[in-house]
């Protein structure tokens, strides 16, 4: 709540007992928890520049003699909740998502669409319970939606499956994501594929031996298409050797940069069954791709995505960017509509975000980046925009230092949203992650495990015995499920 509040600033929890004279304090904040016989009351004392904001949040007093888990979400929430009032009183504004700081926001009006409630009334307790404005209550409750539809039609025994290429032809500046540039690591990515043909292997035994099968398959990256189309072909034939994919009802590979995607690339993916791909421009501005760090040109991007078109891609997928250095509001918008006027299936705008490791975070170019404000007539625009033109909002996430506390969306044409992105985004069911960076999420019956693969090519590979003999984890998992021999 502090770094949504008061991005920048850090908690400081002195010993001891309280300053004599609270009146003076620059810059603190004093809570305090009072039971009654009925209600008890949980305030937030802030004081800064010599000034004094409060905050209170009441919750039933029985709540405390609850299990002690219990008792400690009440006491949190309610911590939160008053601190929340309190620094919105010092702000004199509140940000658009209000107090929820979770990267999964859709996940309470989707639990509360399950549980029976309509989609006003999960609307209704975003605003009033967490005081989320207007117009992302709506959002997320439209995500909600999508989530809800999803979960609907998993059926037992079922997983996604995600393939991770760790090699890009460059190094975006906004990137942190484990990522190498092909150029530099050519020695490394023959290596690399070996290596994933044999997770590859191992993975489909267990699966196949657990009775489980895909549903939706995501080869992401870095950038997959960074492969020459030999190696492609190779890895999409083991896939289709090994892997249980006889149930998979989508499958997307990331052709992200478009100065990677040729004809002969392309023919592998169609031959292989891939009827997703995502050709990314994050921008439509040469000027701003070339302060990221990109090597194309939005004439690359175009012609890219005409090839795919002209090969019989059904569904197209673009990232388009909020807040990037060098871009305005106007850029932006000239972008968006521009996409729009290809008509992709799918259109997923993201906010900058500063990750630990990129060198946005490092500084470069930081005097040339958007305001929150200017981001957030972006965001607005976007949202607008797509809604007129007749896509759906179908996930969505938010992340830490992400400009103007805003988030990401995937928008799609009524019947062309990604299976995949909403079960990995809001944990519908398992998702095995091969290759390296990639983590494993073993979902079931209210159960959630992680193994986590190496986060480098180099120790992928010098760790790969471990790598595979993990796979085990996902048997003993399913097992305590009841599932496999």
């Amino acid at each position: 709540m502090m770094l949504t509040l008061f991005p920048g600033e850090k908690p400081e929890y002195p010993e001891g007992p309280l300053p004599k004279l609270l009146g003076e304090e620059e810059n603190a904040v004093i809570f305090t928890l009072r039971r009654g016989k009925t209600l008890t009351s949980v305030s937030a004392l802030v004081f800064r520049h010599r000034e004094r904001f409060d905050g209170v949040r009441r919750f039933p007093s029985e709540k405390l003699d609850e299990a002690p888990e219990a008792v400690y979400h009440t006491v949190q929430h309610a911590l939160k909740l008053a601190f929340y009032k309190a620094g919105t009183a010092l702000l004199g504004y509140e940000p658009p998502w209000g107090a929820l700081t979770g990267v999964r926001p859709v996940k309470l009006p989707t639990r509360a669409i399950l549980a029976g409630k309509t989609p006003k009334q999960a609307e209704a307790e975003l605003r009033k319970e967490y005081f989320v404005s207007p117009e992302r209550a709506r959002l997320a409750v439209d995500c909600a939606r999508a989530s809800a539809g999803a979960q609907r039609t998993l059926r037992p025994g079922e997983v996604s499956l995600y393939v991770g290429i760790p090699f890009c032809p460059s190094r975006c500046a906004y990137c942190s994501f484990v990522s190498a540039d092909v150029g530099r690591t050519l020695h490394m990515v023959e290596p690399y594929l070996e290596g994933l043909l044999r997770e590859t292997a191992e993975t489909g035994r267990v699966l196949k031996e657990l009775g489980l099968s895909v549903r939706s398959f995501y080869m992401g990256g870095g950038t997959p298409t960074a492969l020459s189309a030999d190696q492609l072909d190779r890895l999409l034939s083991q896939c289709e050797a090994c892997l249980p994919l006889d149930g998979c009802t989508e499958y997307t590979v990331e052709a992200g940069r478009p100065d990677t995607v040729t004809r002969e690339k392309l023919e592998v993916l169609k031959r292989h069954g891939t009827g997703r791909v995502s050709i990314n421009p994050q921008t439509l501005e040469d000027h701003v791709l070339e302060g990221i760090g990109r090597l194309h040109t939005t004439g690359q991007f175009r012609r890219a995505y005409e090839l795919a078109r002209e090969m019989g891609f059904a569904c197209v997928n673009m990232d388009l960017i909020a807040g990037l250095p060098r871009d305005s509001f106007d850029g932006f918008r000239r972008s968006l509509e521009e996409v729009l006027a290809m008509a992709p299936e799918n259109v997923t705008v993201h906010t900058l975000a500063l990750k630990k490791g990129s060198r946005l975070m490092e500084g470069e170019n930081a005097d040339s980046m958007p305001g929150g404000g200017e981001v957030a007539r972006m965001l607005d625009f976007s949202r607008e925009i797509l809604t007129t033109k007749g896509y759906i909002p179908y996930y969505l996430y938010r992340q830490k230092y992400m400009s103007g506390s805003l988030e990401n969306v995937g928008w799609a044409r009524p019947g062309t949203e990604s299976l995949y992105n909403i079960v990995m985004m809001e944990e519908l069911h398992t998702v095995i992650s091969l290759g390296c960076g990639g983590v494993t999420k073993l979902i079931g019956d209210g159960a959630l495990s992680r193994l986590t693969n190496p986060k480098y090519p180099q120790d992928y590979l010098s760790g790969l015995e471990k790598v595979l003999g993990q796979k085990e984890e996902i048997r003993k998992f399913y097992q305590r499920q009841g599932a496999g021999p």
